[in-house]
C-alpha cells in the first residue's frame, strides 16, 4: 500500500490518480477528508491526518509500504514552510519509520538547501537532510519550476483578463520548466521502481526556455499575438503578491538547466514541451486539468 501526503493538492491528486491507474492500493492523507471525495470516488482510501499531529500520521502510516509526500505550504496561506515543509515532513518521516514503512519518496524542489536564503528552499533542504539520515529507503525528487504555476500566473491570468503579460527585466534566464503531470508520473514510477533507492533526481522539461519563449508558445497555441509589458527590476507584477514578483525577477538572474534524456528514458516518462503544454491549456480555455 502507498500513502500520499498532500493528496488534496494539485500535484498530490495527480500522483494518487497515476498510482491508481497503474494498480495497487492507495491511501490519501488529508487534513479534512471531506475535501478528498473525488479521490475516494477514484478508488483511494482517504484518511485524516495533520503533519503537525504525529499521532495521526503514525496511524495513517500503519500497513503502508511506501510514503510519497508532496505536502508543502507553498500554496497555502494558513501556514509556513518551516511548519509544513520542514517540521511537518520531519514528523511524517519519523512516523513512517516507527510504523515500519520501507520507502519514502519526497517531492522537494530544485535548489533546496538548508543554507538557502529562500524560506521554502531552506525548509525543504532541512527536510531532505532528515530523510537521508532516517534509515528509510529514500528517493528525493527535485523538480524545476512548474509550468502550471508560473505560466498560469504570468501568462494565462493576464491573457484571460485581457491584460498584457508583464515580464520583469530582460527575462532571458533559461529554465527547465516542467509540467506538473510529468512530476506525478516520475513520482509514481520512482515509488514502484526497485532499482531506485537512496537517490536524488533533478527533474525538468525537455528544453530550457525563457519566459519570453513561453509567451511565444502561447501565441502559437492561441493563434494571435500577446502584448508584453517590460517592467524594471524591483517592480511589482500586477495583481500578484510581492513574493511572486521577487522570484519572477530572480528567474532572470540565473539559469536552471536540467539534462533529462537519460532520466526520461529510465522511468519511461515522456516529457511535455512548453509548446505542447500551451496548446493543451489553450484548448482547455485556461481551465483546470
Amino acid at each position: 500500500m502507498e500513502l500520499v501526503a498532500g493528496a488534496t493538492g494539485s500535484l498530490g491528486g495527480k500522483i494518487v490518480r497515476e498510482l491508481l491507474r497503474n494498480g495497487g492500493t492507495v491511501r490519501a492523507l488529508a487534513r479534512d477528508p471531506g475535501t478528498a471525495a473525488g479521490l475516494a470516488s477514484a478508488g483511494a482510501e482517504v484518511v485524516g491526518g495533520n503533519l503537525r499531529d504525529p499521532a495521526s500520521l503514525e496511524a495513517a502510516c500503519r500497513g503502508v509500504d511506501t510514503v510519497i509526500s508532496t505536502a508543502s505550504a507553498t500554496r497555502r496561506s494558513d501556514d509556513t514552510p518551516e511548519n509544513v515543509d520542514h517540521l511537518g515532513t520531519r514528523n511524517l518521516v519519523d512516523a513512517a519509520r516507527r510504523a515500519g514503512v520501507r520507502r519514502f519518496v519526497y517531492v522537494s524542489t530544485l535548489g533546496a538547501d538548508p543554507a538557502s536564503p529562500v524560506p521554502a528552499f531552506q525548509a525543504k533542504g532541512n527536510a531532505e537532510a532528515h530523510l537521508r539520515a532516517s534509515g528509510l529507503d529514500w528517493i528525493i525528487l527535485q523538480p524545476d519550476a512548474f509550468m502550471d504555476v508560473w505560466f498560469g500566473m504570468l501568462i494565462e491570468l493576464p491573457v484571460a483578463m485581457g491584460n498584457p503579460v508583464s515580464l520583469i527585466g530582460e527575462s532571458n534566464g533559461r529554465h527547465s520548466f516542467i509540467a506538473e503531470a510529468d512530476v506525478a508520473r516520475f513520482a509514481a514510477a520512482a515509488a514502484r521502481d526497485a532499482g531506485t533507492v537512496n537517490t536524488t533526481l533533478a527533474l525538468g522539461g525537455p528544453a530550457a526556455v525563457t519566459f519570453a519563449d513561453a509567451v511565444k508558445a502561447y501565441e502559437a497555441a492561441l493563434g494571435r499575438s500577446i502584448p508584453v509589458e517590460r517592467l524594471p527590476v524591483g517592480a511589482m507584477l500586477p495583481g500578484l503578491p510581492e513574493s511572486v514578483s521577487a522570484i519572477a525577477a530572480a528567474f532572470g538572474s540565473f539559469e536552471s538547466i536540467v539534462p533529462m534524456h537519460g532520466t526520461s528514458a529510465r522511468y519511461d516518462v515522456p516529457l511535455t514541451s512548453v509548446e505542447a503544454f500551451a496548446r493543451e491549456r489553450a484548448a482547455a480555455g485556461f481551465g483546470g486539468a
